[in-house]
């Protein structure tokens, strides 16, 4: 009896060094791959925050000048431009008048937006699908185009020179973005929601505000942390329509440090750090629903 000798390969063996090579897995970088993504994030990351620590940085130079010569600002560092903010300048009415209006947009902006995106999202009236495109043409017109009919509008409502004159101008802008926005997450919402609300006795009011609302919440996040911004950093509306020193905004606020002859841009950059508190902190208070909502309305189902 003849026997027949199989020679293993060397390819096969457990010591071979292809056998031994770590296998990648699908979707997984490679090193230099790992390291150019990386690097283009630090990259970027940098490029955002310069503009930001070039403001403090300029902040900190007691002179109107510094700007010039920002080299000079390392001898001389000082807080004192935030003390004569703090202490010399109607910093806290502009606060004031700025939380104002930038709150009481989001609340009415928002609830207004709501509305109607759960109108368009569960409802089917004549029109509805145009609705939402007029509320998109809307945003198409410049700000130099609505000044005087809003302008004249206001006027006759004697709204002029008020809080919520400024209010209802910026809810123009708000709501018809916060309307899409809501209505594409309120499309993410199964429809079955509305109907055991009706089952259990609910008006469509009350199965909006109890069932779809909560579920909404990080859509509402976004919705209101975009008109909070747009309230808090307009500036041609709320020079034009707000006339009154102690009911000027932060925006408007800003121009009182520029004259005709002079700029004092030191004291620019402190307030304008100082503003930013303010919105950073409602960041805060939303960002554990904005990235959820900003993109739980791009599906459907």
């Amino acid at each position: 009896m003849s026997t027949t000798t199989v020679e293993t390969p060397a390819a096969l063996s457990p010591s071979s060094s292809e056998g031994s090579r770590r296998v990648r897995r699908r979707g997984e970088q490679s090193l230099a791959g790992s390291l150019v993504s990386h690097g283009i994030l630090i990259v970027a990351s940098l490029i955002a925050l310069f503009p930001i620590a070039w403001l403090i940085f300029l902040s900190l130079g007691p002179d109107t000048d510094d700007y010039l010569h920002p080299g000079g600002i390392w001898k001389k560092m000082t807080f004192d431009n935030y003390s004569f903010v703090l202490r010399h300048t109607e910093f806290f009415s502009w606060l004031k008048s700025s939380l104002i209006v930038s709150l009481g947009t989001t609340v009415i902006g928002v609830l207004i937006a709501a509305t109607t995106g759960y109108a368009v999202s569960r409802m089917r009236f004549p029109g509805y699908r145009k609705f939402m495109w007029v509320l998109l043409v809307t945003q198409m017109f410049p700000v130099a185009v609505l000044m005087v009919p809003m302008y004249q509008l206001l006027s006759d409502l004697k709204l002029v020179d008020s809080y919520l004159g400024l209010v209802l101008v910026y809810c123009t802008t708000a709501v018809p973005y916060c309307a899409w926005l809501l209505k594409g997450y309120f499309d993410t919402i199964p429809f079955e929601i509305d109907e055991a609300g009706r089952v259990d006795g609910l008006t469509p009011f009350g199965t909006f505000a109890r069932l779809i609302l909560p579920l909404a919440r990080p859509g509402l996040a976004v919705a209101g942390f975009y008109s909070f911004l747009t309230a808090f950093g307009e500036v041609a509306f709320a020079s034009t329509f707000m006339l009154s020193d102690d009911k000027y905004t932060f925006a408007v606020g800003l121009q009182s440090f520029v004259s005709e002859h002079d700029a004092q841009r030191n004291l620019m950059a402190a307030t304008a750090v100082l503003i930013a508190i303010p919105v950073s902190a409602f960041f805060y208070l939303v960002q554990k629903n904005l990235v959820t909502g900003l993109t739980a309305g791009g599906t459907k189902g």
